[in-house]
């Protein structure tokens, strides 16, 4: 561990200059450049609350808050997207970069470490923009957001975990990705991010204890909706599936590198 975390510092330049061509890249040939990152999450927020907060008047239960519905959905989407993007860019990452992998010689897991640059980059963007419209609509949580950084490691080891694994899978086994793209559209639905889970009976509420990023999400919306610490103990068993599958995928990432570099 301690030679791969020298290596990935050793090519701390090529990291983080690919996250910046990347960055650049979305927007190289737009009249508003880089004004995108904020346009476009800001006009997400500003719909959600119209929408919801004004338009259909959307409550929670116990909630007394005309954009507690906005919060909780705001809080909910912001989270799933940054997981769904790690994810995403993480099972292909092996297969996106295959001409970088055949002709250059690097240490393979920076691409990992770039996909989490480069996705943490575009959600601080949101995340920040989110949290002025806490504290410009008055609803901003106080010393309860500080447990947003633990529950982010918690998240990103989770994704980067899972990601990297069905990442060497999806070399071997093209239908992994397929799969997955499907599937994770039913794990969204599956997860109470727009819907509250108060409103599900008790046999379904039995069914997401199963569903790791149900508690993950449940947190985020505690601290954003009601200004509550996260109920830690709960988030033992995401925090320790989180490691298992960073060490699966890292196995499997060894014993499978060169085999993966002549798949390609």
């Amino acid at each position: 561990m301690i030679a791969l975390i020298r290596a990935l510092w050793a090519y701390r330049g090529f990291i983080l200059g690919s996250v910046k061509r990347e960055f650049q890249s979305k927007y190289r040939n737009s009249l508003l450049g880089a004004a995108w990152t904020i346009l476009n999450p800001l006009a997400m927020i500003l719909v959600y609350t119209v929408i919801f907060a004004e338009v259909m008047r959307s409550r929670l239960p116990g909630v007394d808050n005309s954009f507690g519905y906005s919060i909780y959905l705001c809080a909910g989407v912001l989270t799933w997207g940054y997981f769904a993007e790690i994810v995403g860019r993480g099972q292909n990452v092996f297969l996106d970069n295959a001409n970088l992998l055949k002709k250059l010689s690097f240490p393979r897991l920076c691409l990992p470490v770039i996909i989490i640059g480069g996705a943490t980059l575009n959600f601080a963007i949101i995340f920040g923009l989110f949290a002025v419209f806490l504290v410009i609509s008055g609803n901003f949580p106080g010393l309860s957001f500080l447990a947003v950084f633990p529950l982010l490691l918690i998240l990103i080891l989770f994704s980067i975990g899972l990601g990297i694994t069905l990442g060497v899978l999806n070399v071997f086994f093209r239908d992994v990705g397929h799969f997955f793209s499907i599937f994770i559209t039913f794990w969204f639905w599956l997860t109470p991010i727009v819907y509250p889970v108060g409103a599900l009976n008790e046999n379904v509420r039995a069914i997401l204890a199963w569903n790791p990023m149900a508690s993950l999400i449940f947190a985020f919306q505690d601290i954003f909706v009601s200004g509550k610490w996260p109920q830690w103990q709960a988030l033992w068993p995401i925090s320790l599936l989180a490691i298992v599958l960073c060490m699966v995928g890292l196995r499997l990432f060894r014993r499978h590198a060169g085999e993966m570099v002549d798949e390609l």
